[in-house]
């Protein structure tokens, strides 16, 4: 069973492979796009990187592979594969049932490194979206993980100091922000 810390007084949590189980259906958005531009990426390379935004992760690409792939492009051809995959998607229940038990009585937050549009639908998909306090995504103007930010964003906005917070990760990005961020982490791996 998933504990929460004593002194922990706001709940954060990842959406994508935490909440909503889509990492399956993003894996395969992420090789039909690299597919249509004739590429291949290292599984490992995209694993390294779960949790961070696209841009990104494309950018890093290019740079480390010696590619020229237009990021803004890449980015929409892969939410429009990811947006008509994500029907299929499933809550990842020990997860969510935190979030249930602490619906209203505790603050919560959603801190992705995935699209606003993607992490709306996913929560909605499931039921949950109007459990959080906070919605924050790739989308919004704050650096994404592994940068501390969008945890301490989060924080902020609900009025509690990091400390008291505990983040729920799947990826290691997130799993270094939130150590970065100074808060109590859960690896939710260990549970699902």
């Amino acid at each position: 069973m998933i504990k929460i810390f004593e002194p922990v007084k706001a709940l954060i949590f990842d959406c994508d492979g935490t909440l909503v189980d889509t990492m399956p259906l993003h894996w395969e958005a992420w090789h039909e796009t690299f597919s249509t531009h004739n590429v291949d990426c290292p599984p490992e390379f995209l694993k390294d990187r779960a949790g961070s935004p696209i841009k990104k992760i494309i950018s890093q690409f290019n740079k480390i592979f010696g590619y020229s792939i237009d990021v803004n492009k890449f980015v929409e051809e892969k939410n429009n594969r990811a947006n008509d995959k994500l029907k299929k998607a499933r809550a990842i229940e020990p997860v969510v049932e935190i979030a249930r038990q602490y619906k209203g009585k505790m603050p919560m937050a959603v801190a992705s490194g995935g699209s606003k549009r993607h992490v709306e639908f996913s929560l909605k998909s499931i039921g949950i979206f109007d459990f959080f306090d906070v919605i924050l995504t790739a989308d919004d103007p704050v650096r994404g993980k592994p940068a501390p930010d969008i945890f301490l964003e989060a924080a902020k906005i609900m009025g509690v100091d990091p400390e008291y917070c505990q983040v729920f990760e799947d990826g290691n990005m997130g799993i270094q922000a939130a150590k970065m961020a100074g808060m109590y982490i859960t690896d939710v791996r260990k549970y699902i």
